[in-house]
């Protein structure tokens, strides 16, 4: 498992959700409705998937396992996307305000907050919940298991030692590195184009640059080979230290990436303008129909994917997941963009606090199935009350946090 807010600046008259620095307000939606469904997955973690979570031994639902996988390969790839838009614009603006240190901030922080104070209390609950080496106070805890200062006790049950990780954290250090690795691109390109006489800011085209279907195929065909190429080597749940501190799921890069690089491009040259319905309809209906497939022939198909390895499985589910990927994604931007048309104040708080939201829900996720484990229901009765409970708590946490001044300095 260890599994912005923006206005774009004008780009001249006509257009669309661009001029006069509008705010792209189906973009709002988009970041809440994805942080919808971060916290749904999360939610259904202990309830369905057989991967490793803060829970353990809680009634199982095949639907519930179903929902995570097929939820799983979009959500963090638009948002990553919707991110990566934004960027553009913040360091544009750096010869007029600060740029890396504010980035170091509000994305640092709260990377520090967690590590050494959030994701703790999460990993000593579960080491005296479901690890039977004894009675441990929290600082014996802290220092000597979670930190790793003592010895790895014999028999260890993992999943990893020392117990330190970032959890759900990974996310923000990868929006960090990519902020960073693009600032620094942004530095040496201006250079080269002062030194050849032209303008430090490339700007955003007046007039969009039409995407259609042939460059989206081209774009999904460069997914599914990078997918298929890193598991051939790294396993999907593989998680590794890039740099001993980077928390990263290599075999997920390529859906990452990717889309990344897209947000960039998109915000430069109004593709998320031009990008045809049609087009967008067509990678959702493809989407929805392997969703289906999958629900309806799982069996048949979970015996013939595989998660790693240079075999027919493998490259199989790395294509069947990049359409998912690429059509859910594609099918939101489009069905969002067409048919949202504003938002109220409430909306747009809550998409402002999206980022709040995101760093405060898993403990609150995690504290309510940890209520819920002698609940007199099952799996399909647990999932649902935990996942509406975290949804409403995490907003209002998340929106609550933001009205002290220190807090929303980073929030």
């Amino acid at each position: 498992m260890w599994t912005g807010r923006g206005v774009a600046p004008g780009a001249g008259p006509g257009v669309a959700g661009r001029s006069f620095g509008g705010r792209l307000h189906y973009l709002d939606s988009i970041r809440i409705a994805l942080s919808a469904l971060v916290i749904l997955h999360h939610a259904a973690q202990p309830y369905g998937p057989v991967d490793w979570w803060y829970v353990e031994g809680e009634p199982k639902a095949r639907w519930i396992e179903d929902f995570a996988v097929l939820n799983a390969p979009f959500k963090m790839s638009l948002f990553f996307l919707i991110a990566a838009y934004f960027l553009p614009a913040a360091v544009d603006r750096r010869h007029e305000r600060p740029y890396l240190g504010p980035r170091l901030r509000k994305l640092g922080g709260p990377i520090l907050i967690g590590f050494f104070l959030v994701i703790p209390v999460l990993m000593f609950a579960y080491y005296r919940a479901f690890r039977g080496y004894g009675p441990i106070g929290f600082g014996d805890y802290y220092a000597n298991v979670y930190l790793g200062a003592g010895e790895e006790p014999a028999g260890w049950s993992g999943p990893i030692w020392p117990d330190r990780q970032f959890g759900h954290l990974w996310f923000i250090q990868h929006l960090l590195v990519y902020s960073l690795l693009y600032l620094a691109w942004r530095a040496v390109a201006d250079r080269v184009r002062v030194r050849r006489g032209e303008e430090a800011l490339p700007g955003v085209r007046d007039v969009p640059e039409r995407v259609g279907g042939l460059a989206v195929l081209g774009f999904a065909a460069v997914v599914a080979v990078g997918t298929a190429l890193l598991r051939v080597r790294y396993a999907v749940d593989e998680w590794m230290p890039v740099a001993e501190i980077i928390q990263t799921e290599p075999a997920d890069l390529a859906q990452h990436v990717p889309f990344v690089v897209a947000g960039v491009l998109a915000y430069r040259r109004g593709w998320l303008e031009t990008l045809p319905a049609r087009v967008g309809y067509g990678w959702l209906a493809a989407a929805t129909v392997l969703s289906v497939g999958y629900v309806a022939f799982r069996s048949d198909l979970t015996g013939f994917f595989e998660l790693s390895g240079a075999n027919a499985g493998q490259f199989a589910w790395a294509g069947y997941e990049t359409v998912l990927c690429v059509g859910f994604a594609l099918g939101m931007l489009v069905l969002f963009r067409d048919h949202v048309r504003g938002t109220g104040r409430a909306q747009r708080a809550a998409a402002d606090a999206t980022f709040a939201i995101y760093l405060v829900h898993l403990p609150i996720v995690v504290g309510l199935q940890y209520l819920m484990r002698d609940a007199p229901f099952g799996a399909s009765g647990r999932f649902p009350l935990v996942a509406a409970s975290a949804f409403v708590l995490s907003v209002g946490a998340a929106l609550l946090l933001r009205r002290t001044p220190l807090v929303r300095a980073v929030l």
